[in-house]
């Protein structure tokens, strides 16, 4: 019985083990892609180039008045809109001068009342001969000296209702908080940092480019950039590029404008794709062909039923498509843009659809 046993296992082995050696001999099961077409347009070659995230336009929000911190309403990292509070100053020995001001023209109003009914009398007796001139005249100058204390109490009111307002420092535009130089009790005086505002609306990647590329480059023109942090490509504008190149590698610092990303971080990188040619033609397909190989770009098409593995060089970046110049990259051909991350050269391949 028991030899009856390790013949049937040995016999069982010996099957698995011959059907393994069939399947590999065979090789790797036919794989379900997806192919796409290539076509050919007039597009300039491209270079991409490192870059970094800048603000155009800061400002040192300090204050007019001096005072001391009652509150902060913002963080570093915080973005605000215009008008948002920042920062408050404690005005309550400004608000006691506030009110006594007011007191102050009150009793003055007062007064220029009972002075104003002592000069109409007296006009009316000076019409008939009944007073002198000089109590006539000295009458009037007291209700317009009265006048004249009330308007430079009104002046002084007004002074201290200005520097009130201005105790509430207020963001000047929609921006992000970069720096925060004080805090809660900190004594501040006019001019001084109170915090630093990155301009929302001028966000841009600066971007070193080289001096011969110039002269592919047009304000405004649409330039693909990709966010590192993010991996995730953005259609950012040509700004501007400054008057001012690189003493050493004569690069020019070109302006990238961008939209706020959901997070932001001053010198974050990006990669930006730079004009480098006047167009050409050029052999056009989507970048999901793409595959990279020990650092090397290929491409698979499908021949025969089989995947047929070609080496491109990519000249241009396109968003989603790229531009290669190899000779064999035919307008028509077809590439596999699903699938092809786990295909191997020659193997069977089942075209699920386009």
């Amino acid at each position: 019985m028991f030899k009856h046993v390790v013949y049937g296992v040995t016999l069982f082995l010996l099957v698995v083990t011959c059907s393994s050696q069939q399947l590999a001999a065979q090789g790797p099961p036919p794989a379900r892609v997806k192919l796409a077409t290539v076509t050919q347009e007039e597009v300039a070659s491209t270079r991409s180039v490192l870059g970094v995230l800048a603000f155009d336009r800061t400002s040192r929000i300090s204050t007019e008045v001096a005072g001391l911190v009652a509150s902060i309403a913002v963080n570093q990292g915080d973005r605000v809109k215009t008008g948002d509070e920042l920062v408050r100053l404690n005005t309550e020995i400004l608000e006691q001068e506030i009110a006594l001001q007011r007191s102050r023209i009150e009793q003055v109003e007062l007064r220029i009342a009972n002075t104003e009914k002592n000069y109409r009398r007296l006009e009316s007796l000076f019409n008939q001969s009944g007073v002198s001139e000089k109590e006539h005249d000295d009458a009037l100058y007291t209700f317009d000296d009265a006048r004249k204390e009330r308007e430079a109490l009104k002046n002084s009111l007004q002074k201290l209702l200005i520097q009130k307002k201005r105790s509430l420092i207020a963001a000047p535009f929609d921006g992000l908080v970069l720096s925060k130089d004080v805090d809660v009790g900190s004594w501040v005086q006019p001019g001084a940092a109170i915090l630093t505002l990155g301009a929302l609306d001028d966000l841009v990647i600066k971007v070193p480019v080289a001096e011969t590329t110039l002269r592919y480059l047009d304000m405004g023109q649409p330039i693909p950039v990709t966010l590192t942090a993010f991996g995730t490509e953005v259609t950012g504008t040509l700004l501007d590029i400054e008057p001012i190149a690189d003493i050493k590698t004569k690069n020019v610092s070109a302006k990238i404008a961008i939209e706020p990303p959901p997070i932001i971080a001053e010198n974050m990188s990006a990669t930006v794709t730079i004009p480098s040619s006047d167009k050409k033609t050029l052999s056009i397909l989507s970048r999901a062909a793409l595959i990279k190989f020990q650092g090397e770009d290929f491409i698979y098409t499908v021949e025969d039923g089989a995947a047929k593995i070609l080496p491109v060089n990519v000249v241009a970046y396109l968003g989603e498509r790229i531009g290669v110049d190899n000779p064999y990259i035919v307008p028509g051909m077809q590439v596999v843009v699903e699938g092809n991350e786990r295909l191997r050269p020659d193997q069977p391949v089942v075209v699920a659809g386009e």
